[in-house]
Parts: structure tokens; C-alpha cells; sequence
């Protein structure tokens, strides 16, 4: 399910204050990248399941290997994993309103960190 409205999509913002501010709100980068590419998890374990809430970056300048990159922000998304496929974000998937709510609630407060620091695409 994606996160419509958050402010988030189309931020550009350089790759190491990014992570500070994701690693901040629990949102860790880890090995989900290559070279133009980033991606930033949380994980929930609930009663319901294993959710991750996800933020799909991308650069067209610069190299996320490197540490010199500028990343733009994509709509982010939460997903149901499922052992051993992996995460589903399917419109089939149900989601539990709390934790919905705390996902809305990380986002807006990446949001309030970034703002200082925003260049949009």
C-alpha cells in the first residue's frame, strides 16, 4: 500500500544526511542499495505479522557507493513479507490501522526533519 500525500516524494536530499535522518526515525538503509539505488526499511513484528515500511530513493547524479550522491525519494510503500517470497504490497493485502497510524507517523516526522534541508526535483 502506498502513503499518498506525505511530502516525501520527489525530495532531493544528499545521502548522508539522508541516512542520519532515516537511521533517526528507525529506518535502516543497510545492504538495500547499489549503485543508483536505496532503499530504506523499518520493520514492524506484530500479532498480525512481519510489515516493513519502505522508501525507494534513486540518484541520476552521483554514486550511493561512494557516499556522493543526491537522492530523490519515491512514494513509500508498506508490504506484508511472507516466508520465504518475500513482501507483498498488493491492493489483496489488509492492514492493521495501527500500524498504519505508526507508519504515518514516521513518515511525518522524516518529513519534518528533511524539511530544512528539501530541494525538489
Amino acid at each position: 500500500m502506498y502513503f499518498e500525500n506525505t511530502g516525501l516524494e520527489n525530495l532531493v536530499v544528499d545521502l548522508n544526511l539522508l541516512d542520519d535522518i532515516m537511521n533517526k526515525h528507525g529506518m535502516v538503509r543497510a545492504g538495500a542499495w547499489d549503485y543508483e539505488r536505496a532503499t530504506y526499511d523499518k520493520k514492524f513484528v506484530i500479532r498480525e505479522g512481519t510489515y516493513y515500511l519502505r522508501v525507494f530513493t534513486y540518484t541520476t547524479d552521483g554514486d550511493v557507493g561512494a557516499h556522493d550522491a543526491m537522492m530523490t525519494l519515491m512514494k513509500p510503500v508498506v508490504g506484508k513479507h511472507y516466508y520465504p517470497h518475500g513482501v507483498e504490497y498488493g491492493e489483496d493485502e489488509v492492514f492493521p490501522k495501527h500500524l498504519l497510524k505508526s507508519c504515518e507517523q514516521t513518515l511525518a516526522a522524516i518529513r519534518a526533519d528533511l524539511q530544512a534541508f528539501e530541494i525538489r526535483a
